[in-house]
Order: C-alpha cells, then sequence, then structure tokens
C-alpha cells in the first residue's frame, strides 16, 4: 500500500511541476500579446505616411486612382500564409491554412508560408510550396520578418510569375476570440488613397510612375508588418487558451489524484488499526 502512496505522491508533484510551467506559458503569452498590439499603432503611423506620400504621388501622374483594378480571376496567384512557429496554439495554424487552401479552386496558385507549423500542415497534406520562412518569435523581428517575405513577393513578381497577391493571417477578436482574415496586396489598390489637393505640385527627383511604384511597394511592407503583428498577437492570444484549457485539465487531474492519495491512506490507516487491534485480541 505505501508503495502505492509514493507512487500518488510523485505524480502528484509531477501534475504541480507541469501546472507551474503551464502558469508561466500563460504569462508569458499574456506578456507577448501585450508587446505586440502596442507596436501597432507606430506601423499603422508609418503606413499613413507612405499613404499620403501616395495621394500626393497621384496629382504627378497620368495614372488614375482606380488604376490596376484588373479582373481578379485573371493572371496567377501568390497566397502568403502567416501560420506560428512554435506550438500550444490549439487549432490556430489548421484554420489560417484552411482559408488559405481555399484559393487553390482559383487555378495555380503559388503558396509562400511564414512559420514552421504551416510548412508541416502543407506536408502532411502532401502539398507543395514554394517559398517558406520562420515566423517572428519576438515582437521586434517584425520589419525584418516582411522584408524578407516582400523581397521574396517582388522577385516573383518581377518574373511574371503572378499578378495577384493576398495575405492570410489572424487577427486577435474580443474576449481571446482569433478570427482569420484575407488582405489584398496587389493588384494595388489606390483608391484607397485620397488624391491630395494642393496648389503647389511636391518636388520630386524621381519619374512619377516609379515614385509611384516605389511608394506603393513600401505600403505593401507596411501591409506586411502589420499582418505579422497582428498574427503575433493572435498566436499568442491562442496560446493563452490553450494554457487556460491546459490548466482546467491539470486542475482536473490534480483534484483525482489527491482523492486517490486520501483513499489510500484511509485504507492504509484502516489496514494497521485493524492489525492493531488482532495483536491486542492474540
Amino acid at each position: 500500500m505505501s508503495g502505492k502512496l509514493s507512487e500518488v505522491e510523485k505524480r502528484i508533484g509531477a501534475v504541480h511541476q507541469l501546472e507551474t510551467v503551464i502558469t508561466a506559458m500563460r504569462g508569458l503569452a499574456a506578456a507577448r500579446s501585450r508587446e505586440a498590439r502596442s507596436r501597432l499603432d507606430g506601423v499603422r503611423a508609418y503606413a499613413s505616411v507612405i499613404g499620403a506620400g501616395i495621394g500626393e504621388a497621384l496629382t504627378l501622374t497620368s495614372q488614375s486612382a482606380s488604376a490596376e483594378a484588373p479582373d481578379s480571376r485573371a493572371g496567377g496567384h501568390i497566397i502568403i500564409a502567416i501560420c506560428a512557429e512554435q506550438g500550444f496554439v490549439g487549432t490556430f495554424n489548421e484554420r489560417v491554412m484552411e482559408k488559405a487552401l481555399h484559393h487553390l479552386e482559383l487555378g495555380p496558385v503559388e503558396f509562400l508560408l511564414v512559420g514552421h507549423r504551416g510548412t508541416t500542415i502543407m506536408a502532411e497534406r502532401g502539398l507543395p510550396f514554394d517559398w517558406s520562412t520562420p515566423m517572428a518569435v519576438h515582437a521586434d523581428e517584425a520589419p525584418a520578418l516582411a522584408n524578407r517575405i516582400t523581397d521574396a513577393l517582388y522577385d516573383r513578381l518581377q518574373a511574371g510569375r503572378a499578378k495577384h497577391v493576398m495575405a492570410v493571417h489572424a487577427v486577435p477578436g474580443p474576449s481571446g476570440m482569433i478570427d482569420v482574415v484575407e488582405r489584398r496586396l496587389l493588384p494595388f489598390d489606390f483608391t484607397r488613397f485620397q488624391v491630395a489637393q494642393t496648389a503647389v505640385a511636391p518636388i520630386v527627383i524621381l519619374p512619377p510612375e516609379r515614385l509611384l511604384s516605389e511608394l506603393a511597394e513600401e505600403y505593401v511592407y507596411a501591409e506586411l508588418c502589420e499582418a505579422i503583428i497582428l498574427s503575433y498577437a493572435a498566436e499568442n492570444e491562442a496560446r493563452m487558451q490553450a494554457m487556460i484549457a491546459a490548466r482546467s485539465n491539470v486542475e482536473g487531474k490534480l483534484t483525482e489524484l489527491v482523492g486517490s492519495y486520501r483513499t489510500l491512506r484511509q485504507e492504509e490507516i484502516t489496514a494497521e488499526i485493524i492489525e492493531l487491534s488482532a495483536g491486542a485480541a492474540s
């Protein structure tokens, strides 16, 4: 009996250690989610400045604000799917990839995958992907990651391999909920920007068409930065929810083990009393 008691005691100790790890992971995920959200204002301010520049550049070119709006079914497609690099996020990656894979119905699609978990899902399904890179594990890594994605994307665009680009990523919702959204990056939608109304044209050193093209590319970079940070925040929100569920399971297991320990201890005490009573009677 004492052997069983010691075994249950060890299991209780192991569960307590697991509970400590889960609590620490939940706290770390919460801190990282807050950190990511705090970076959004800066990224959006940067995008706003680029957008204002596009509005001014539109006054210098014959290209209208409705330019680059061809049939969305024509030409090749590139899907940028942003998944997690690490685990313990529930169905986070499966939801992102399910939405990304719906685009296979449009015809040939090149997948640029961000995050090891996304490449794992593609490999499990036997589906090819064109390019991959690790997901950021800290919010500070988002600009460098966006730069790598932008370089890979425009290499393919310049080679004429696609005309349409969509980013698929998660965003944090209210009360810890996670939504998966699609963001069209290209063809670039100039109708989002208000053409500047100025009496004096801005002074530029680049041809207007080239200036507008480079500003559009910079805006795409800003959009990718925002998508990465939103996905990073959502990933950690999902990890928090997973840790909450794990802690609930651990507490249930701990209650079960403590009950078993008390039962075994009571049986051991009863056996000792019977043994003492039998010895006294003899």
